[in-house]
C-alpha cells in the first residue's frame, strides 16, 4: 500500500509537469486536475497554503502555481491512501483473530519483549504515529521556513526536485498514519485474544469447581 502510493504520487506529478515538454490530452487532463484540487485546497491554514507560503519571497509566480498544484493533486492522493488502507484492512479482517501473527514479518520495528504491557505500548505508538501522521504535512513546511530563513532558501525551480519534495511531503505523513492504524488494530486483536483466554480460563475453573 506504501510502495503504491508514493508510486501514484510520483507518477501524477510526473505527467503534469511532462506537459511542459510534450503536452498531450492526458497531461492536460492531470495539469487541469492538479489546478483545480489546489485551488481548492488551497485555504488559510491548509497545508497546500503552508506549502506555497513557504516559498520565499520573490519566487517565480509559475513555480509557486506549479507548486500548488502538485502539492493539492499529491495531498489528495495520500488522503485517498489512507482512506483505501483502512477499507482494504476492515475487507480483509485484517489482522484476523482466529490465525497466528507473525510479529516479525507484520511490524519487523516493534520488539515485543522490550518491556511493558503490549498492548498499551501498541496503543500508545499507535496515537503517536496518528497525531504525528495528522501533523507532519503542517509542521514541515514552518521547519523549511524556518530553516530557510537562517540558511539557504529551498529552490524548487527543477522539476525533479519538486516533484520529490511534494511526494516526500504527502508520502510520509500518509505511511506513518497507516502505521498508526495498524497498530490500532494490532492491538485490538491482542485484546480480545486475551479476553477469550480470560473467558475460557475462567469456564474450565467453574468445570473444575
Amino acid at each position: 500500500m506504501r510502495f503504491s502510493t508514493l508510486f501514484a504520487t510520483v507518477l501524477c506529478l510526473s505527467i503534469i509537469f511532462r506537459g511542459g515538454d510534450a503536452p498531450s490530452a492526458v497531461t492536460a487532463y492531470f495539469q487541469n486536475s492538479g489546478s483545480a484540487i489546489g485551488a481548492a485546497i488551497d485555504f488559510p491554514y491548509s497545508p497546500v497554503r503552508l506549502m506555497v507560503l513557504m516559498m520565499p519571497d520573490g519566487t517565480d509566480i509559475s513555480v509557486i502555481q506549479r507548486l500548488r498544484d502538485a502539492a493539492g493533486l499529491a495531498y489528495l492522493v495520500s488522503i485517498f491512501s489512507v482512506i483505501s488502507f483502512v477499507i482494504l484492512l476492515r475487507l480483509n479482517q485484517w489482522p484476523r483473530r482466529t490465525a497466528a501473527f507473525n510479529v516479525w514479518v507484520n511490524l519487523p520495528t516493534f520488539d515485543p519483549t522490550a518491556g511493558g504491557d503490549v498492548v498499551r505500548r501498541l496503543e500508545r505508538d499507535s496515537r503517536i504515529n496518528v497525531i504525528l501522521g495528522f501533523l507532519l504535512p503542517f509542521l514541515v513546511p514552518a521547519v523549511i521556513k524556518i530553516v530557510s530563513a537562517f540558511g539557504t532558501p529551498i529552490i524548487l525551480d527543477n522539476p525533479q526536485t519538486l516533484i520529490w519534495t511534494v511526494s516526500a511531503w504527502a508520502f510520509l505523513p500518509a505511511s506513518i498514519l497507516m502505521r498508526g492504524v495498524a497498530l490500532s488494530r494490532v492491538a485490538q486483536m491482542i485484546r480480545m485474544q486475551r479476553a477469550r483466554a480470560n473467558e475460557r480460563s475462567a469456564a474450565d475453573d467453574g468445570m473444575y469447581q
